[in-house]
């Protein structure tokens, strides 16, 4: 086949045939095409778009170029959430121990956070001594015996994805929606679970800016679910706010416990709930949905979420301490809180700003080699809709040797305030 002819035909709006997706992923991957042909290709998909049968291909050829994991050989319904990526998601630390109490199999492979989105792993490796790289036997192990693991993603899995999310981050093609698609099912897909929810967040601080591309994203990653033989559901959530009220590593944790020990009730419990009484619908675990809510409630109240997640502590090696008593997670002492200049109500939250702020303190990365620190963040006192007082406290700000004062000026340009009462936006718009 001739790459320059593929080329053409995406440019000139015709389909590629399966033959012809193949041939371009599995030659990319190999390096026998070259990165400025592989380019033109990605820039003719941006524009032109792919069917639900060239996604469905091209996701199946990704998949193809690396490791794909089978849990056939363990008993037992496997499931995957996905987050599109948000300010203050730290949901799978929840989620997982709550779904293995209620007889689910969750084998999650996470990654690292990157610009305003924080990453799972980060967030886990908070606690001392947790282990997020463990061999697949340890993993499948533990998965069965405990009912939930969360680890790094296998560098082998998905080659051809690495590849071209290098070339799409330099080359304008990002925010492609097939692109998009193909990238997170292939790694979603590969990880071999049986049953996955996809958290398609929009809004301030998600990637998807509004519900109408949320919800396409949405469509497209679920027909290639079901084109794999997989049952598949997403959520379209708000983040134009803060999800919780902790933004940074140890923040984020100490949240977590907290919700596992019954003792948070916000936002962040209400979509973690949410999601938990969704997985347990589709795989079929408790289809009536108030049932499904008590099964999940109850899990947090009694304390075997909490105990599930100490269990997943212990068997990867991190200071179970911790989660009996969370204020030993390190968390900076050095504080100070951002007040508000008038009095009304917050119509509008910044939240990717509140997200690059983090960055700024040390919490984030804006390259994957930065390092991060685990101790600094913000903790965000109001949401949308709330009251303030002129001089009341937005925000707080953790730091650590990272301190520029201008950050309070950029903490407080995160929030605007009205003079008159706003509507509240829904947490969860829709569930498809």
């Amino acid at each position: 086949m001739n790459i320059v002819e593929i080329i053409e035909k995406k440019r000139d709006r015709h389909e590629l045939s399966s033959q012809e997706i193949a041939y371009f992923v599995e030659s990319y991957a190999k390096e026998e095409i070259a990165e400025y042909q592989a380019s033109a290709l990605l820039m003719a998909i941006y524009l032109r778009g792919m069917s639900d049968r060239e996604l469905s291909d091209l996701t199946k050829d990704m998949i193809a170029t690396g490791k794909v994991y089978d849990f056939s050989d363990l008993e037992g319904i496997f499931v995957d959430k996905h987050s599109t990526g948000g300010v203050g998601d730290k949901t799978s630390l929840v989620l997982a121990p709550v779904l293995a109490v209620c007889g689910l199999k969750v084998a999650k492979m996470s990654g690292r956070g990157l610009s305003f989105t924080g990453g799972t792993l980060d967030k886990l490796e908070s606690i001392p001594g947790f282990q997020v790289a463990i061999s697949e036997e340890d993993f499948k192990k533990q998965v069965s015996e405990i009912g939930c693991a969360i680890i790094g993603q296998s560098n082998d899995m998905v080659y051809a994805d690495k590849k071209m999310y290098a070339l799409r981050d330099v080359t304008g093609t990002v925010s492609s929606i097939p692109l998009i698609a193909s990238s997170i099912m292939s790694k979603k897909l590969a990880a071999g679970s049986d049953v996955i929810l996809l958290d398609v967040k929009c809004g301030d601080g998600a990637f998807m800016k509004d519900v109408e591309s949320a919800t396409e994203l949405a469509k497209r990653m679920i027909q290639i679910g079901k084109d794999a033989g997989k049952v598949v559901n997403a959520e379209i959530t708000s983040m134009n706010d803060v999800l919780g009220s902790m933004v940074g590593n140890s923040l984020e944790v100490l949240e977590a416990i907290e919700t596992l020990q019954g003792k948070v009730h916000n936002d962040f419990y209400e979509l973690c709930v949410h999601s938990a009484v969704t997985l347990l619908q589709s795989s079929g675990i408790c289809t009536d949905e108030k049932a499904a809510h008590d099964m999940v409630v109850k899990t947090l109240n009694d304390g075997s979420a909490l105990a599930k997640f100490k269990e997943m502590v212990a068997s990867q090696h991190g200071d179970t301490s911790v989660v009996d008593d969370p204020s030993k997670l390190t968390i900076s002492d050095k504080t100070i809180e951002v007040l508000a200049d008038t009095s009304g109500y917050i119509s509008k939250i910044h939240v990717e700003g509140i997200g690059l702020l983090g960055c700024a303190l040390g919490a984030g990365r804006m390259r994957i080699e930065d390092a991060i620190d685990h101790s600094v963040g913000i903790e965000v006192y109001k949401k949308h809709g709330d009251a303030i007082e002129a001089g009341e406290a937005l925000c707080k700000l953790y730091y650590n040797e990272v301190f520029d004062e201008s950050f309070v000026k950029q903490a407080k340009d995160c929030f605007t305030i009205s003079k008159e009462p706003v509507e509240v936006e829904p947490l969860i718009y829709t569930v498809l």
